[in-house]
């Protein structure tokens, strides 16, 4: 029973922030996940998270769809050459990616990664 109380009020005391990537990190364990914190550049990483956010970025003439993958752990940026949109990756939508890990402006990165859309939370 202390043990049960102890747990409810630590989650009254934290945030909305510590709960989300709380729970983000269990479900990416659940699932056999790599945690993107401890990913490292040139490893072949499967990661699960939540996309925080999704932007096109027209770099010249070639379209470049890009994407941030957070696990509750860390950020990784998504990034699809030649890619306007894809059916799917949208903000808020969990996803589960396998690529190489590579480091772009000092962020990880997986380019073209393959992709595996989770069920929607309702």
């Amino acid at each position: 029973m202390a043990g049960s109380l102890s747990r409810w009020l630590k989650k009254l005391g934290s945030d909305d922030d510590q709960l989300e990537a709380a729970a983000l990190t269990t479900s990416s364990e659940a699932s056999g996940a790599q945690h993107a914190s401890v990913c490292t550049q040139g490893q072949r990483v499967t990661v699960q998270g939540r996309l925080r956010s999704v932007d096109l970025r027209p770099a010249d003439a070639l379209a470049t769809l890009v994407a941030e993958l957070y696990d509750g752990t860390d950020a990784v940026e998504l990034v699809w050459l030649g890619r306007r949109s894809i059916p799917g990756i949208e903000p808020g939508r969990t996803i589960q990616v396998t690529g190489r890990i590579s480091v772009r402006n000092g962020r990880k990165c997986i380019y073209n990664p393959n992709y595996e859309l989770r069920p929607v939370r309702l």
